[in-house]
């Protein structure tokens, strides 16, 4: 699915004026704290609400200030991953993830799919770090969403469970070819399955591309930055 963003939305002083493409692929939005990021995921879910521009997927139109559309969370099929899970701790894996299937049969596929076999009656604070993502990924996904958001989604796992999630996430776009656009501060998850990355600054997109190029041939100051850290984290 083809996801096309430009919008605008003032919260006080901060303006978020971003524009950018992202094709049947994984793209990655790299910037500092505080540059938009997580305001730009919302506004694609619908948790947040631009006050300007388009958002569309496809040719189905999420938000379009001028026509008036403001698709509500639940018509737009968005999956969303965050940081905590935000799984619900008074239900177990099973009644997560039936939260996002509907009925009890798929709720079971999507257990055995993600190796959660033998856990379904466990509750979220009985489960490590990789299992409770493994659950948010299904509960997302069992919702047959056509596109993936991930707010920082593997950053307070280890390394191994990391790239086991990465691994998941590759081949969730591979076979299903559901785009997916990954919040990280983590420049080895970039690498690792980011086709393509913009880079925001202050609210706003100053470089977008293919992740090779920019890595090898940064333009901006900002990738320049993001890069020299990396590499002094190396």
């Amino acid at each position: 699915m083809a996801l096309y963003v430009d919008i605008e939305k003032k919260c006080g002083d901060f303006l978020l004026k971003v524009k950018f493409t992202a094709e049947k692929e994984v793209l990655g939005l790299l910037g500092a704290s505080g540059c938009g990021k997580s305001m730009t995921l919302k506004c694609i879910a619908g948790i947040e609400k631009p006050d300007k521009g388009v958002i569309r997927l496809d040719d189905k139109v999420f938000f379009d200030s001028e026509k008036r559309i403001h698709l509500p969370v639940q018509k737009r099929r968005v999956g969303y991953l965050f940081q905590d899970y935000a799984l619900f701790p008074n239900m177990t894996v099973l009644q997560n993830i039936l939260c996002g299937a509907g009925d009890r049969k798929k709720a079971s596929e999507y257990v055995k799919r993600f190796f959660l076999e033998g856990k379904e009656q466990l509750y979220p604070a009985q489960l490590s770090g990789g299992q409770k993502q493994r659950v948010a990924i299904a509960r997302a996904l069992a919702s047959d969403p056509q596109i993936l958001l991930c707010d920082e989604a593997t950053s307070a796992l280890d390394p191994q469970t990391t790239s086991s999630i990465l691994e998941l996430l590759k081949d969730i776009n591979q076979r299903f070819g559901i785009t997916i656009v990954v919040i990280t501060h983590q420049m080895a998850v970039v690498r690792e399955i980011c086709n393509q990355v913009a880079i925001m600054k202050d609210g706003q997109v100053v470089e977008h591309g293919r992740t090779i190029d920019i890595f090898n041939h940064p333009k901006s100051e900002v990738a320049r930055e993001l890069l020299q850290k990396d590499e002094g984290n190396a």
